[in-house]
């Protein structure tokens, strides 16, 4: 019976990637003038939405967003997310309105044609592997944070195995959050692996829920806090993904 929707998960795929790029292609003119200067990056993050909507209803998946608390508009918080697929990205963009934030992400993805040449100019890039890399993105970030935009990092730093529900966190989200002293706000993606995970052949339409959870301040904390925050923050999204997970079994 699973043969039989092979055809169907290949022609989903290239359907994403379609509505991945159309976007892009008709819009470059206005997105080449809107990433020329950083102090434009505002009017970036309203096309970033759009796009994001555009792709997910083009894959009939429409989202429901929950909170448990009212972001303050214009505010600069670190934003993390559990790191399930590439509609992570999207679900990121569409879940967080009126705080603009530029992603903290491999470099590896600048490579990708079309999107990496966009992803390169607009989000911080940071090869793990090197530490004067991550060095520069505390440079990077600090300019971004003084010019009022949030950051936004999936602290796992890469996509699980399928078998993982969350993965160990890195540190460097919670450093930075704390030498900023900006508060952290961890979001919960549900359905994210369900509907379109790195294994090619699954997935599927449906529904994508997005729960954002309590502010976690780091106002008075020092670079000795940073385990300590990483595991509360850790927790908040594990014990949130388990409830779910055990809702979806019963």
């Amino acid at each position: 019976m699973r043969i039989l929707l092979y055809p169907f998960w290949l022609i989903y795929r290239i359907w994403f990637y379609v509505l991945v790029a159309l976007p892009i292609l008709l819009l470059l003119p206005i997105l080449l003038i809107v990433i020329s200067r950083e102090s434009w990056y505002s009017y970036f993050f309203r096309i970033a939405r759009f796009w994001a909507k555009f792709i997910l209803l083009g894959m009939f998946m429409p989202w429901r967003i929950t909170k448990e608390v009212k972001l303050e508009k214009g505010a600069s918080y670190m934003f993390i997310g559990n790191h399930t697929s590439m509609l992570d990205i999207m679900l990121m963009l569409v879940t967080v309105k009126h705080n603009p934030f530029v992603f903290v992400g491999k470099k590896e993805l600048a490579k990708i044609p079309l999107f990496g040449f966009i992803y390169k100019r607009t989000c911080i890039l940071v090869d793990r592997s090197d530490a004067k890399s991550r060095q520069a993105v505390f440079l990077r970030a600090q300019r971004r944070l003084k010019s009022g935009v949030s950051i936004c990092i999936f602290p796992e730093g890469k996509v699980p195995e399928e078998h993982i529900l969350l993965d160990e966190f890195k540190d460097g989200a919670f450093r930075l959050a704390i030498n900023h002293q900006i508060p952290i706000v961890p979001i919960t993606f549900h359905d994210n692996k369900k509907r379109f995970s790195y294994t090619f052949f699954s997935g599927g339409p449906g529904a994508l829920k997005a729960h954002i959870h309590n502010i976690i301040s780091t106002k008075g904390l020092t670079l000795e806090d940073t385990k300590s925050l990483n595991r509360d923050s850790r927790s908040v999204l594990l014990n949130s993904l388990q409830k779910g997970k055990a809702a979806r079994e019963m």
